[in-house]
């Protein structure tokens, strides 16, 4: 029996990273797994693999998280095909910044499409199967930035300080019809997004992290799993950090 044996998934930003190993976490756990991503045919490959290994179902889906009609579209195939959803995990997420003074309206607009906007559209058409089913577990992700903020990323932190934000509200409204609302804030996580950075830069960073390593993408799948699971059933509103006892 695994933590998730039966719960339908659905994990937005799933082709690399975080949200790639939570998709595989999920279906060890023995769930039924949908995941997004942007760049067609990108998941094929893993979610094939993640098939054969975990003997359940791991489907792909290509679109754009902004576009409300293809997420309203994607709700709508996992309703058909399995008649409910039980997990959402709004993952997809972008981090383009500048120093201010130097932020156009058109990179506000971009980072807040997918961070934020879409993290609201995603859940009111998730939440209005899960409130007909009277029970879901959505989990958002936010930053550490999102509370602490960071020099260089006001646009960033401020777009995971609305995630965080929103988890809280969701919450409170959604409890009633027993679907829970949690948010898992990472620190430094040793994603190919974050390697881009340079070595030099990543050990300036690693400085800051008091258990003295990088975040690996499944110490944040393994908090997600618990969130999406029924050990988690009285946990609602809550954004946990996932960082490493990190000072920005």
């Amino acid at each position: 029996m695994g933590l998730l044996d039966g719960k339908v998934c659905f994990v937005t930003g799933a082709g690399r990273g975080i949200g790639e190993e939570t998709v595989r976490r999920f279906a060890e756990e023995g769930a039924i797994v949908y995941g997004t991503d942007l760049i067609n045919g990108s998941m094929d490959e893993s979610f094939g693999k993640f098939c054969t290994q975990y003997k359940t179902e791991v489907i792909p889906m290509y679109f754009d998280v902004t576009d409300e009609t293809a997420s309203k579209s994607a709700i709508m195939q996992i309703k058909r095909e399995q008649g409910r959803l039980d997990v959402l995990v709004n993952n997809a997420g972008i981090m383009q910044d500048n120093v201010i003074g130097m932020i156009s309206y058109e990179l506000m607009k971009k980072v807040f499409d997918v961070n934020v906007f879409a993290v609201l559209q995603i859940t009111q058409l998730a939440a209005k199967l899960m409130m007909r089913q009277r029970s879901g577990s959505i989990v958002n992700i936010s930053s550490i930035v999102g509370s602490e903020g960071a020099a260089g990323q006001t646009v960033y932190s401020a777009s995971k300080g609305a995630v965080a934000a929103m988890t809280k509200a969701a919450s409170k409204e959604l409890s009633p019809y027993g679907i829970r609302v949690n948010a898992v804030a990472p620190g430094l996580i040793n994603t190919d997004l974050f390697r881009a950075i340079g070595e030099k830069k990543i050990q300036e960073n690693l400085s800051h992290v008091r258990m003295g390593r990088l975040g690996e993408p499944i110490d944040v799948a393994n908090v997600i799993t618990f969130l999406a699971s029924d050990m988690s059933a009285y946990v609602t509103g809550e954004i946990i950090g996932v960082d490493g006892e990190t000072h920005v």
